[in-house]
């Protein structure tokens, strides 16, 4: 049994799913979701591409054990947390944003909301904010003991990554094409790295040469964005309007200028082209599909022990520990 279907089989998003439902806080913590949108709106307003990293820490997070905030914790001396992962090093950014929204939610309501149903609220309000569609979020987790490098990078695709793969994937999670297609669409707002092109431009599939996918005037725009030799970590928009969330990204895709190897497969490729074309003329249908899958993405959950922690990057029992070990420090001075 190979290891990502061993991994879907322990999801339970249908056993969990039950015990997640709207308004999870109503009576414990009743301005919650205010204050998430709050701290979000503040963020957007002071760096504009903060509420892209943000948005796609769902993904990022309840693909690998569920949604349980594990992403967020910190390395510790006999733990390798998700931070560093593949897919995550020097891609994902912005987690100071969570830390922001944990602080102001421990003062109005401390112990109450779990740093896993931040992120659910948290991406809800990019996608948002963002000029994209709002909705109801179901809410209720518990967050992770632990986190998991190796699982991380055993799950998460890689920006070379081609649509089959991505389609294996996505089945894997009983996540459909049109579930794929919908939430690739969080690239209609941010950026990458040069590094996650620099085969496309160049090198595509070993060959010498670029991606004959790409169209000719964006390689020639991508190509002095990225020349070879070049600073890699230089930073191109993912579509023509990378602020709003909106089915730019899929126009895009259909004239060949997806700037992700993984992004303009869904176009190359039959089975997921049809969504791709849909959602390029039908912007209604993309954000109704985009929906439903963020809202079956936040279902998956690993059915593992939890907790609400007071911190998002560590676990309580670590925070006892760093308490327990800085009053010794003291009592030596």
């Amino acid at each position: 049994m190979s290891p990502l279907l061993l991994l879907s089989l322990l999801l339970l998003p249908l056993a969990v799913a039950e015990l997640l439902r709207p308004g999870f806080y109503a009576e414990t913590c009743p301005e919650a979701e205010f204050i998430v949108r709050d701290v979000m709106w503040k963020s957007m307003i002071r760096e504009p591409r903060s509420v892209a990293s943000v948005m796609r820490f769902q993904f990022h997070d309840c693909f690998v054990n569920g949604c349980d905030a594990s992403l967020l914790l910190d390395d510790t001396p006999t733990m390798l947390g998700e931070k560093l992962a593949l897919s995550n090093i020097n891609s994902l950014r912005s987690f100071e944003v969570v830390d922001e929204v944990k602080d102001a939610l421990e003062k109005v309501c401390p112990g109450v909301v779990s740093c896993a149903d931040i992120i659910i609220m948290a991406s809800r309000d990019a996608v948002l904010l963002s000029g994209g569609p709002n909705w109801e979020v179901k809410l209720g987790r518990k967050d992770s003991l632990t986190a998991s490098q190796e699982d991380s990078n055993n799950i998460m695709p890689s920006p070379r990554a081609n649509a089959s793969l991505l389609i294996n994937l996505f089945e894997s999670f009983n996540l459909s094409i049109r579930d794929l297609v919908a939430l690739s669409g969080t690239h209609s707002i941010g950026k990458a790295r040069c590094f996650s092109i620099m085969f496309r431009l160049y090198n595509q599939s070993g060959s010498g040469k670029p991606d004959p996918a790409i169209e000719p005037m964006y390689r020639e725009k991508l190509n002095k964005l990225c020349p070879v030799g070049g600073d890699e970590n230089v930073t191109g928009d993912l579509d023509a309007t990378p602020r709003i969330f909106d089915n730019q990204y899929f126009k895009d895709l259909v004239s060949g200028r997806g700037f992700l190897n993984s992004d303009q497969t869904l176009f190359t490729f039959a089975r997921t082209r049809e969504y791709v074309r849909l959602f390029s003329q039908n912007e209604p249908a993309f954000f109704e599909a985009f929906i439903e899958g963020m809202i079956k993405l936040g279902d998956l959950q690993s059915g593992r022990p939890g907790e609400i922690r007071r911190n998002c990057r560590i676990t309580n029992s670590q925070a006892m520990n760093l308490r327990s070990s800085l009053n010794g420090q003291r009592r030596i001075l």
